[in-house]
């Protein structure tokens, strides 16, 4: 399959502290040429000022202020840069424990994670949060790069008993394909180029590989979905008796003349008209923002759904999901949260904690019932109107929601639906 520049691969870095995942991304965007002479000029100097003799390739993605007093990333830094083959979207994740949230963050529209492991540790805990949530996140393809194995003397053995480590771990994980590349990030050995002190790693370099590897399309053009945002009536006498529904088709394909259904309300109609922009359309597919307009005047506002009549989400206010909580005061026992899913917004109560995963041994833990931050648990929740849903597994879209404490109006928690 040839691939062009068109097209795009999101990607995110993950590891424990220290690992080197800035590192690396400042590798591939040092050597791949995709930083400006100015950006560099002022990485330089402010490496000079740190003491150090070579440039911190950290610092091309370590951007805030915070980050570079205490030499560590504290949130996910997004780069981007494009190559004759890809486009790039980075999203590079802290690695400290308390900042498993920013990992969700990072990983959930990524097509590839990039797990990091210190040859010199292996396998440990944070490879194993990480490499869950990629799993729990549909993530398709996991590239582990083994770093620093300029601090183990390049030695294969030693990159092939973490390979050992890390399939007995993931036969675990719903995790498709899986790579490992042998790599320094410091030296640049397998990041741009293929290195000289490995000749025993037969197979490509990282950018190679981000560049050749076969992403299919997270757009799903089965199951029509069409979230409605807003109301459009337009004040202009010339189409005063126009009624349309805006939005972003959320899945599959509409085209005028299609039946469909609104829902909750159930009533029928036919698609009149698409419009996009200044132009009428024949269809509308997922992703596309778009207003319809259909033939009969039907009582439709914002949070409601447009579907084809032969397919039909689920639509219920009882959810069963995994959630990560993402804040720092742990759920409250039947408290009332808005439940943003789509375009609607009710009101939700989580019902009940059916168990936690323990990330280190990827066992259930059924007898805890306390939510605290970073938790990954398996709830119930209730809505005050019902949700219309597919599994997350066939929709990231209409399969996912994030939860919002009324009082403080904080994102406390981002769910997947099963």
């Amino acid at each position: 399959m040839e691939i062009t520049n068109n097209q795009l691969l999101r990607f995110t870095t993950a590891g424990s502290v220290d690992d080197g995942k800035s590192t690396l991304i400042g590798r591939l965007l040092y050597d791949s040429k995709s930083i400006f002479e100015d950006q560099i000029a002022s990485i330089e100097n402010t490496s000079r000022k740190r003491g150090m003799e070579t440039i911190d390739l950290a610092l091309f993605t370590d951007g805030l202020r915070d980050e570079r007093e205490q030499g560590i990333t504290i949130d996910v830094a997004y780069r981007y840069f494009t190559t004759p083959k890809r486009k790039f979207i980075i999203a590079d994740t802290p690695g400290h424990i308390q900042y498993t949230r920013n990992m969700v963050t990072g990983a959930s529209t990524a097509n590839v994670a990039l797990v990091l492991i210190d040859a010199r540790k292996g396998v440990i805990e944070q490879t194993k949060r990480h490499s869950y949530i990629a799993s729990l996140l549909q993530i398709s393809h996991v590239i582990v790069c083994v770093n620093k194995m300029d601090l183990v003397d390049f030695k294969e053995d030693v990159f092939n008993n973490i390979v050992t480590q890390y399939e007995e771990m993931s036969s675990k994980m719903a995790i498709k394909d899986v790579r490992y590349i042998p790599i320094s990030a410091l030296l640049g050995d397998n990041v741009v180029h293929r290195s000289t002190n490995m000749d025993w790693y037969q197979n490509a370099p990282l950018l190679h590989t981000l560049e050749t590897i076969h992403i299919t399309s997270d757009n799903n053009m089965i199951d029509a979905r069409f979230p409605v945002q807003t109301v459009i009536r337009p004040q202009d006498n010339e189409f005063r008796d126009f009624r349309g529904y805006a939005g972003t088709v959320a899945g599959g394909i509409f085209r005028v003349g299609d039946p469909i259904k609104v829902l909750p309300s159930g009533f029928t109609s036919k698609i009149k008209s698409i419009n996009n922009y200044d132009k009428f359309e024949d269809s509308a597919f997922d992703g596309m923002s778009t207003v319809i307009a259909l033939e009969d005047d039907i009582d439709i506002s914002r949070g409601d759904m447009i579907v084809k009549t032969n397919n039909i989400p689920e639509m219920t206010q009882d959810l069963s999901a995994m959630i990560c909580w993402f804040n720092e005061n742990p759920a409250r026992d039947r408290a009332k949260y808005t439940l943003k899913h789509t375009s609607n917004e009710p009101k939700a109560m989580i019902k009940e904690i059916e168990y936690k995963v323990n990330i280190d041994t990827l066992k259930r833990i059924d007898d805890d019932k306390q939510i605290n931050m970073n938790d990954i648990c398996k709830v119930k929740l209730r809505t005050t109107a019902p949700i219309m849903m597919d599994e997350y597994a066939k929709n990231r879209r209409t399969g996912s929601f994030i939860l919002i404490d009324e009082a403080t109006n904080e994102t406390v928690a981002a769910g997947m639906l099963y």
